[in-house]
């Protein structure tokens, strides 16, 4: 499919995604503004996202909420004349550095961690350093460290959600 979607002149845009060329998909990419949030890639900042239905996930400018996870409860609440959210997270300083950690890996393939962390007032150090999943993903050669940039090799481009992952304090369940 991938390489039907090429021949006819489409662009890759993020992981398993396709654009043509003069899309404002494949412009945002090629400067560097291309964005992701749960619903898949854009090329428009926008920092509220309302999710509608049973286990949507909306963003505020704090953190992300989502709505009760089944129809029957989402149904219920709706019909109660109430918001629907179960469940919310506040976002930390860390979080919100990960947080474009993993946006720009997950849509140019590769984040300089460095530069991300600086900005952001944080020591790069522990996020380049002490991820043993991303050290496994450097010796498996599907990414490349280097100055405090993380590049994630094209051929290994269907990786990274994995990359990414490195860098998901919360993807074994303990914040750390």
């Amino acid at each position: 499919m991938t390489e039907t979607l090429i021949a006819a002149g489409y662009r890759e845009i993020g992981l398993d995604h396709f654009a043509l060329p003069d899309d404002e998909l494949a412009l945002a990419q090629a400067t560097g503004r291309l964005r992701r949030n749960s619903l898949g890639y854009s090329a428009t900042t926008c920092k509220t996202l309302i999710g509608f239905g049973p286990s949507a996930i909306g963003r505020l400018g704090d953190g992300y909420v989502q709505n009760a996870l089944t129809q029957s409860s989402y149904s219920r609440h709706i019909a109660a004349g109430r918001l629907a959210t179960s469940k919310g997270h506040c976002l930390t300083g860390e979080d919100r550095v990960r947080a474009v950690i993993i946006e720009r890996l997950m849509c140019d393939l590769e984040a300089d961690v460095a530069k991300i962390c600086v900005a952001h007032g944080f020591d790069p150090t522990p996020f380049v350093s002490s991820s043993g999943r991303l050290a496994a993903l450097v010796e498996d050669g599907i990414v490349n460290v280097e100055n405090g940039v993380v590049r994630v090799r094209k051929k290994d481009r269907l990786m990274v959600r994995a990359v990414a992952a490195a860098f998901d304090a919360y993807i074994d369940g303990t914040g750390q």
